[in-house]
């Protein structure tokens, strides 16, 4: 069978309401929001939309409503290519819709609420599309939904990325370490690395022997660390921009580092080019608003490196 694509991703599409206030408020009690915009989002469908802007051939599984179809952010995915075809359709929920506050200090507080997502638990793997594709990545969404398709991915011999991402509470030790077992590359900033490890009482080696051949340790403007079985520990400096918004920084750089992993890129080039493509991202507000090309970020990653 033809590999016709390059990358799925598994998660969530959403609707983001994204505000900056100058301090979170203490319980009973309320702070202004300072700017506010609503704007593209979801941790699937951002790698889906950055991995194509990037030159990927990506397709997309996401839980949305029905008023999604034909969507101002639909079409945006049709201009890019991004194949839509298995998305899963509600009739009784809407679109998921996140709710991004930051303050001044470059902290965040999130609400989600899932709506149609919940559609995820029941639903079908889609097999037929991810025979066709080169790479898997999980990203936010249902636990039990990731772990099946974690499973089949392996079966059928593609590279699987997993990056749990703000949903890490939602898994069981369990559940985790079953998802993880099935993937090559774990993705999580310094936080989530932490709660993975201390949640299985496991050390960064000891992870990797239970499956991934490759752990990916984002830091924000500290850069990022990549472990591997086969290679000493690589840091890599963040190519600092002023961060207008942090929102989606994580998803490109996932983005990123996979669009030249797949092309059989080292580590430590993947890692570079990954910081280079999130270093837009963060320039402006919205996770999908200041996408950058192949050729915007590779020249970004040779003047800076």
């Amino acid at each position: 069978m033809s590999l016709k694509r390059d990358l799925i991703a598994i998660g969530h599409t959403a609707l983001d309401y994204i505000m900056t206030v100058d301090e979170f408020p203490q319980a009973n009690n309320s702070a202004p929001i300072e700017t506010m915009k609503n704007l593209n989002g979801g941790a699937a469908a951002n790698v889906a939309m950055i991995g194509a802007k990037l030159g990927m051939k990506t397709a997309l599984v996401s839980a949305v409503g029905k008023e999604f179809i034909d969507s101002h952010y639909h079409k945006a995915m049709n201009d890019m290519k991004v194949d839509t075809d298995d998305m899963i359709i509600s009739d009784n929920e809407n679109t998921p819709t996140a709710f991004v506050m930051t303050n001044n200090n470059g902290d965040q507080i999130s609400y989600f609420y899932w709506g149609a997502g919940k559609e995820f638990h029941d639903s079908k793997v889609p097999r037929e599309s991810i025979q066709k594709t080169k790479a898997v990545h999980l990203a936010t969404g249902d636990p039990h939904f990731n772990c099946k398709c974690g499973i089949v991915a392996k079966e059928e011999e593609r590279l699987v990325s997993f990056d749990p991402g703000q949903d890490l509470g939602m898994y069981s030790p369990a559940k985790l370490k079953e998802v993880i077992s099935n993937s090559n590359i774990l993705f999580g900033n310094h936080h989530e690395i932490k709660r993975i490890l201390d949640s299985l009482k496991l050390d960064i080696n000891s992870l990797m022997e239970l499956g991934p051949e490759i752990i990916i340790k984002t830091c924000g403007k500290e850069g990022s660390f990549i472990y591997s079985l086969d290679e000493d520990t690589i840091e890599i400096d963040a190519i600092y921009r002023p961060a207008v918004d942090p929102t989606g920084a994580g998803d490109s750089y996932r983005a990123g580092f996979l669009s030249q992993f797949i092309n059989g890129e080292s580590l430590e080039y993947c890692a570079k080019f990954a910081s280079s493509v999130s270093s837009f991202v963060v320039e402006k507000q919205g996770c999908q608003t200041n996408m950058p090309s192949y050729d915007d970020a590779y020249n970004r990653m040779s003047e800076f490196y």
